[in-house]
Order: C-alpha cells, then structure tokens, then sequence
C-alpha cells in the first residue's frame, strides 16, 4: 500500500494544489482520484498564471470569450471558472459520499481585494453563484480585513477557503470570524452546515529564514508552527462554544496544510507531508509532491494533539534572533504581493494571448 492510499486511510483529505485545462482533457485529475485517493482540489493566481501561460489549450476558450466582448479579470473568470467547474464535477461523487466533508475544490477572489472587504465579498458571492457548484469554496485571505467578508460570507451561506494563515494567531482570528458567522446563522434560523478550510502556509517559514538559523534548526520552523497551530485547532474542537454550534448542526472548520512542498533540495521531498500526517486534516500538495508520495510506503507518527515539542523548537528560533510574530504579518503581507504579482503577469497573458489572437482573426 502506497503513503497516499495510508494517509487517506489515517483521516487526512489529499488535495491537489493545481489545476489546468490538461489535467482535466488528459484524464490524468481523473487518475489521482482513483489510484492516488486525491479528494479535492485548490488553485490560486499564480497555479492559473502558468497553467493559462504554458498552453495553448486556452486559446479557442479565449478566442470564444473575446467574441462576447469579454476582455482581462472577466475573460480570465471566465476561464477559470470553466476548469473549476469541470474539476468539481469530477469531486462531486466524493463530496455527495461523504456529505460534504471532502470533495471540494477552490476559488480564489481577485487578490487585488486582499485588503478591501466589501468588494472581497461582492466577488465572492457573485463567484459561488456563477458557479453552480454546491462543493466550490471561494477563497479569501485571511487578513485582518478579509475576516470580516469570512464572517459575512461563511453567513450567506458561501462556503470558504482561509487562505494566507501563517501563524497559530491568524489562525485562531479566521477560526474566530467562521464561528461568528455560523452563530449568526444559528440566531437567524438558517442552516449552519456552511463548509469551510483553514490554510496554513507551512514551507515558506523555513525558506524566509534559511540563511539566518543555525545548522541544527534547519526545515524545522514551518513544522513547529504548525504543530502550534494544530494544538490550537484541536483545543477548538473541543471547547463549549464550537461543540455548540456542532450540536446545532454545523460542520467543523478543517485545518489544510498549504505549501508542502519541500524547498529545500537536501531535505526529504514529503518532508512536510510525513510530518503533519493528523486525521481530520487536509494537506493540499502539488503534483511533484503528491507522485513523490505515492512512490514511498510508509509515513511515521501521527502529529501528537498538544503539540509535541514545538515550543521548544520555537524558543530555539527565538534564541537565534527570529521574531516569529513579525515574521509571520511579514510573511502574509509577502503571500499577499505575491498573488497579487501573478496576478498582474496573469492578466498581461490574458492580454497577449488575445492580442495574437485578434491578430489571427483580423488576417484570416
């Protein structure tokens, strides 16, 4: 039995941090379903930047789109929204088995609005509702004004993927803003089965400080801050304000691992995976990762609920000069600039893609 098939069987989602229009013609998304026990699927700007950019699959797509006057964020939803579509049809049985407790896959609003909860959450809902998909999550950064379009969405009843989470804080402040909208659903006499994830980004701590800790603490921060983070998950779980809302019939908010994919070319390349292996969690990989996996046959222990030993990994860090607060709003503000980079390069191939494609069309 391969780790994939293992990790499954322990209680943790696999999901598939990519998605492109290959994938899904080849069948190959269809392949990591069966025989790789992928239950979900997430993307973001920079996935749909290469994906739109390395292929020519696109081009009769936005050669359609232009002809409806569509042009740039419009043409490029469009776009994505065909993919996600089709990528959670093929999820759907799962998630319909499962009662929705997997089979999702993930959208994420402009990251241009990462800092504007207003238009966060008019885009949010206009996406789900475009759609039509009831196991689609909008993702929206969970920054400190992306919580309020959480809360408001989680209570429109507009399932949400938290992504940016870097620290057990931000965390704890997106966990904070699910449960306020689920309790408000609750108080209005609506359904509080509303789905929802958790992202931590786990790898980019040990890059961000790669060159700046000892010898001895390598790859080992974004680990330690996740088993922080999981101590904290797991304390909700169990307090008496979230088991009421569970009670009422609401569904637990999932911690995902996100970005476990190893950086480092001397260490492990499931590095991450191994060692965040915990039962009702969601670990999203990419491709690289997720065949590497399916290659090994064992995984190891399973992440210990208090957190094992994180916090004196983390008084390690801190001796060795790392303030790990600063470094976690510094690593979301990064997270966030780099979405919104991807998404300024995505939009000029959306641009030239229909630039030669007019051209084409203007000589024929």
């Amino acid at each position: 039995m391969n780790a994939t098939q293992l990790l499954h069987n322990l209680g943790q989602s696999i999901w598939l941090d990519n998605i492109t229009r290959d994938l899904l013609n080849t069948g190959a998304l269809k392949r990591y379903i069966d025989e790789l026990s992928v239950t979900g699927l997430t993307s973001n700007p920079t996935i749909f930047d290469h994906a739109i950019k390395n292929s020519g699959t696109y081009n009769a797509s936005i050669a359609a789109q232009l002809q409806r006057g569509k042009s740039g964020e419009d043409l490029f939803f469009e776009l994505a929204l065909d993919d996600i579509t089709r990528a959670a049809d093929q999820f759907r049985p799962i998630w319909d088995k499962t009662n929705g407790v997997d089979g999702w896959v993930s959208l994420e609003v402009s990251p241009m609005l990462a800092h504007d909860t207003d238009s966060t959450l008019r885009e949010a809902r206009d996406l789900y509702a475009r759609a039509g998909r009831p196991n689609l999550f909008i993702k929206i950064p969970g920054t400190k004004e992306g919580a309020p379009a959480i809360e408001e969405a989680i209570f429109a009843g507009i399932p949400v993927n938290v992504t940016l989470l870097f620290s057990r804080e931000q965390y704890l402040a997106a966990a904070e803003a699910f449960v306020r909208g689920i309790e408000r659903r609750i108080d209005a006499g609506l359904n509080p089965n509303v789905g929802s994830v958790a992202s931590l980004f786990v790898s980019r701590w040990d890059a961000a400080v790669a060159a700046k800790a000892p010898e001895a603490l390598r790859n080992r921060l974004g680990i330690a801050v996740a088993m922080r983070t999981y101590a904290a998950y797991r304390t909700l779980l169990d307090s008496p304000r979230w088991q009421r809302v569970y009670n009422a019939g609401a569904r637990p908010q999932r911690l995902l691992w996100a970005s476990t994919g190893t950086k480092d070319p001397k260490a492990s390349d499931i590095l991450y995976v191994k060692a965040l292996a915990a039962p009702f969690t969601v670990n999203t990989m990419p491709e690289a990762t997720l065949t590497a996996l399916a290659g090994h046959t064992e995984l190891g222990s399973i992440l210990p609920a208090d957190g094992g030993e994180c916090e004196e990994v983390l008084g390690e860090f801190v001796k060795a000069g790392i303030d790990i607060d600063a470094l976690a709003s510094q690593l979301q503000d990064e997270g966030a600039k780099a979405f919104v980079k991807s998404w300024a390069e995505l939009m000029q191939v959306i641009e030239s893609k229909s630039a030669a494609i007019r051209k084409t069309a203007q000589v024929a």
